[in-house]
């Protein structure tokens, strides 16, 4: 195959990446962590995130700044699916016990804490 591979085509989904400010303290950051621990997540949230579309999600930390990829089905409307996973069971107390950690100001939910980040530059376009 002359060291080439062979190419098939990607998966068709949304993506969307957003960024977070954390509380500058290093134990709250250090618990933010360890709460978002596959073995920690509660089950229902993880349920309530597919549940609306989403594909697959990860976050990333450095220092205080959380960044998330969020993978989602290709007719995914942001706004309604965030308002749909606001209004799922244990939502609300997700939100609240991880507010704690966050240094999102008077922004209360998810949609208005994690802010999605505009993409400039893509190696394969």
């Amino acid at each position: 195959m002359n060291g080439y591979l062979k190419t098939t085509q990607l998966p068709v989904y949304k993506r969307y990446c957003k960024v977070l400010k954390l509380q500058e303290n290093k134990e709250l950051i250090k618990k933010y962590k360890e709460i978002h621990k596959p073995e920690n997540i509660w089950p229902v949230i993880s349920k309530g995130i597919k549940e609306v579309g989403i594909i697959d999600m990860e976050i990333y930390i450095k220092e205080n700044m959380a960044f998330m990829i969020m993978d989602t089905v290709p007719d995914f409307d942001h706004e309604k699916a965030m308002k749909k996973l606001g209004s799922l069971p244990k939502q609300k107390e997700w939100e609240e016990y991880v507010s704690q950690f966050q240094n999102a100001g008077s922004k209360a939910d998810t949609p208005e804490k994690w802010e999605i980040v505009e993409r400039i530059f893509s190696l394969n376009e």
